[in-house]
C-alpha cells in the first residue's frame, strides 16, 4: 500500500485535477450562462493554465522558506478561495479571475508534492511514487470530471464548483493528518535554483512537457463539441466518454511510472510515437462512435504516461535545484495547456472544423518527439552536465 502521505497528496491532486478539467465538460453551459461563444468560454482553460505559468515562480518564491507541509496547506487554502469564487462569480470576467486565483496554487502544489513523494521512497521507486501522487489527477478524469459534468448539466455548472470546495476541505484535512512535519523549505538556495533553470539539459525536458500539453489540449479543450458535433454523441453520452477517457488516463499514468523506472527514455519515445498514431487515427474515425471512444481512451493513456517520467527527468536534470524546477515544470505543462486551448480556439475561429483539431495536435506531438530524439543517448550526460558545480 502506498505511504499515507502520498495518498493524502493524491486526494488533493484529485481536487485540483477536477477543477482544472471539469470546465471542459461544462463549456456549453458556461457559454450560455454568460452569453459568450464556446471558443470564448474555452479561454477559461487558457486563463487557468496561464495562472499556473505566472503563479508558479511567484508562489515558489513566496513559499520557499516554509516547511513543506505548511506550504501545502497554504496552497490548499488558496485553492478553496478560488473555487468559492468560481461558484459565486456573477460575470464571465470574475469567473476568469477566480480561475486564475485557483491556478496560483496548482504549480507549486504539484511541484512541492512531487519532491515530497520522491523523497519518501527508495530511489528505484521514485517515478512510481510521483505517478501515484498524480493518480489523483487522473482519477479526477475518471470520476471528478464525468460526475462534475453530469452534476453541472443537471443542477447548473455552479454546483460543480461547490462540490470541488468539499473535495478541497477533505484534501486539506488529509494533508494535515498524514503528511509528516519537519520537511524543510529551501530558503537561501533560490539563487542556485534559478541559475539551474538556464541550462539546456533542464530546459529541454520542460519544453517537451510544454509540447506534450499543447498537443493534448488542442483537442481535449473542445472534446465536448467534438464528440457532439462530429461523432454524434448526446451531451449525456459525452459523460460516458469522459469516464472512459479518465480510465485511460489513470492506467496510462500508473503504467508510465512503472515503465519509466526501468527505461525512462524508451517510455517517453514510445508514448510520443503512440500519441501521433492515435491522433491521426482519431481524425480518420471521428464519425464512428465506438472507434472514437477506443482511440480517445488509448490516446489519453499515452499522454498521461508521459507525466511522471517528464517530471522526474526535470527534477533529476536539476538535481541541485529540485524544488523550483519541479514547480516550474508544472508551469511548463500548463503553458502547453493554455497554448493548446488557444491554438484550438484560433483554428476554430479561422474556420477549421472540430474534426481537424487532431491533425494539428499530431503535428505538435511530432515536434515534441523530435526534441526527445535529440536527447536520446545523451540522458546521462545531460544530467551530469546539469548537476555539475559551476555548470
Amino acid at each position: 500500500m502506498p505511504p499515507l502521505p502520498i495518498l493524502a497528496l493524491a486526494v488533493a491532486s484529485f481536487g485540483i485535477g477536477t477543477t482544472e478539467f471539469v470546465i471542459m465538460g461544462l463549456l456549453p453551459e458556461v457559454a450560455q450562462s454568460f452569453g459568450v461563444t464556446i471558443p470564448q468560454a474555452g479561454y477559461l482553460v487558457s486563463g487557468y493554465a496561464m495562472g499556473v505559468v505566472v503563479g508558479a515562480p511567484i508562489v515558489a518564491i513566496a513559499t520557499a522558506g516554509l516547511p513543506r507541509k505548511t506550504a501545502l496547506l497554504a496552497l490548499m487554502a488558496v485553492f478553496l478561495a478560488g473555487n468559492l469564487g468560481c461558484a459565486l462569480a456573477p460575470s464571465y470576467g470574475l469567473l476568469m479571475a477566480a480561475r486564475i486565483l485557483t491556478a496560483f496554487a496548482h504549480g507549486a502544489f504539484f511541484g512541492i508534492g512531487a519532491v515530497v513523494a520522491r523523497d519518501l521512497v527508495p530511489r528505484e521507486k521514485r517515478t512510481q511514487a510521483v505517478s501515484l501522487m498524480f493518480a489523483g489527477l487522473t482519477l479526477a478524469n475518471v470520476l471528478g470530471v464525468p460526475l462534475g459534468t453530469a452534476l453541472g448539466q443537471e443542477a447548473g455548472w455552479r454546483s460543480t464548483f461547490w462540490a470541488v470546495v468539499l473535495i478541497g476541505l477533505a484534501a486539506g484535512l488529509a494533508i494535515q493528518l498524514c503528511v509528516p512535519d519537519g520537511l524543510p523549505g529551501t530558503r537561501g538556495r533560490l539563487v542556485s535554483e534559478f541559475r539551474a533553470l538556464g541550462r539546456w539539459p533542464v530546459l529541454r525536458p520542460m519544453l517537451i512537457s510544454t509540447l506534450s500539453s499543447v498537443s493534448f489540449f488542442t483537442v481535449f479543450t473542445y472534446i465536448t463539441p467534438f464528440l457532439t458535433g462530429v461523432t454524434g454523441f448526446t451531451p449525456q453520452g459525452v459523460t460516458g466518454v469522459l469516464f472512459a477517457a479518465g480510465t485511460g488516463l489513470t492506467v496510462g499514468n500508473l503504467l508510465g511510472g512503472h515503465l519509466a523506472d526501468r527505461g525512462p527514455m524508451a517510455t517517453i519515445i514510445g508514448s510520443f510515437l503512440g500519441i501521433v498514431a492515435a491522433l491521426l487515427t482519431l481524425a480518420a474515425v471521428a464519425h464512428h462512435p465506438a472507434l472514437t471512444v477506443a482511440v480517445v481512451v488509448l490516446w489519453s493513456g499515452l499522454v498521461f504516461a508521459l507525466v511522471s517520467p517528464l517530471q522526474i527527468w526535470v527534477v533529476e536534470a536539476a538535481s541541485d535545484a529540485p524544488n523550483l524546477a519541479s514547480t516550474l515544470n508544472q508551469g511548463a505543462f500548463n503553458l502547453g495547456n493554455a497554448t493548446g486551448a488557444w491554438i484550438g480556439g484560433a483554428a476554430l475561429t479561422l474556420g477549421a472544423g472540430y474534426g481537424q483539431l487532431p491533425l494539428i495536435a499530431a503535428a505538435v506531438s511530432l515536434a515534441g518527439l523530435g526534441l526527445v530524439l535529440t536527447a536520446a543517448g545523451r540522458g546521462r550526460q545531460d544530467v551530469a552536465s546539469a548537476s555539475a558545480p559551476g555548470a
